[in-house]
């Protein structure tokens, strides 16, 4: 890891120190107790979706996992979660929250970008709004190929490129014209915050083919009629989000 990268390192494990103490903690019980997983800033079921497939006896491995909620969820689902964060203020809350009512998994502090995980241990890799956003692309795709058996499953979600381009430099909601060009949001330093990797979908293809993965599906979410703000994360607004997709799933088979 060059000396640049683990200075961003750094300074995205203090920023979720500060995301959890402000705004996860508290919503993180919650998230737990629901009985079906959903999907991003406007809760989109599983059910609806169909990403995991069947999750039932299968090894899972959570990446940039938060508060562990997708764990939890996959728990109950009958699979082997290991959660996997950098951040130990956020995984602390996990672990009250196991303490509290269940279920245990193991929860790990690691970076995604440099697993402490046995190769082919994994039946499922998957991400929500973490992993993809906040990682190297170049680093944790293989990772998460490494850990993956052979025909083991990748799962992430992460921000649009679309609202990536309409969000100004200066950080705030994304607005109705393009303010980068298609490949400045690739990587991007956001004042005061930290450093996150928006690809295009043409890199997201090369990444994963590169990482040995192949391409199943991309799901480009929108937010429902009527449906509010997400309580803590506001990059889009839902009327934005009803008109263009604010978010993104990729889901990709190792080869």
């Amino acid at each position: 890891m060059t000396d640049e990268r683990a200075a961003e390192v750094a300074h995205n494990r203090a920023l979720w120190a500060v995301v959890n103490e402000r705004w996860t903690d508290a919503a993180a019980p919650g998230m737990w107790a629901r009985s079906e997983p959903v999907w991003g800033l406007f809760e989109l079921p599983e059910s609806e979706l169909g990403l995991l497939g069947e999750v039932r006896g299968r090894d899972v491995v959570e990446l940039a996992c938060g508060t562990a909620y997708v764990s939890a969820w996959l728990h109950r689902a009958g699979a082997r979660p290991v959660a996997v964060d950098l951040s130990g203020e956020q995984l602390a809350t996990a672990r009250r929250l196991q303490d509290g009512s269940g279920p245990r998994f193991p929860l790990l502090q690691a970076d995604a970008e440099r697993l402490p995980l046995a190769d082919a241990c994994a039946d499922l890799v998957v991400s929500e709004h973490g992993a993809a956003a906040w990682c190297d692309p170049e680093r944790w795709l293989p990772e998460a190929a490494r850990v993956l058996r052979p025909g083991g499953r990748l799962v992430f979600l992460t921000n649009s490129h679309l609202s990536a381009l309409c969000v100004p430099e200066e950080e705030g909601v994304a607005g109705d014209r393009l303010l980068r060009g298609y490949g400045e949001a690739a990587r991007v330093h956001w004042p005061g915050g930290g450093t996150e990797f928006h690809p295009s979908h043409g890199d997201w293809v090369r990444h994963l083919g590169g990482a040995g993965f192949v391409v199943e599906a991309l799901h480009e979410l929108f937010a429902p009629a009527g449906r509010d703000d997400h309580p803590f994360y506001e990059i889009v607004t839902p009327d934005w989000s009803t008109r263009w997709p604010a978010e993104e799933v990729w889901v990709a088979r190792r080869a």
